[in-house]
């Protein structure tokens, strides 16, 4: 997975921490569990404020 794999990612955060609320996170916090994502495999220099945005609101649809 790459960063811009944004549902894919959703999707495995959603299996990774099924009780968390997303809304809830710090981006700084997201940023480490998608890096620690066993198919994740990116530079951690290519996420930036909007991929995480994504992420998150990918996330709060997978969760819904």
């Amino acid at each position: 997975m790459k960063w811009t794999d944004t549902y894919e990612i959703a999707a495995a955060l959603v299996d990774t921490h099924p009780d968390v609320d997303p809304k809830t996170l710090r981006f700084t916090q997201l940023r480490e569990w998608v890096m620690a994502l066993p198919d994740f495999s990116d530079d951690p220099a290519h996420c930036g404020e909007k991929i995480l945005e994504a992420i998150q609101m990918a996330w709060i649809d997978e969760a819904d």
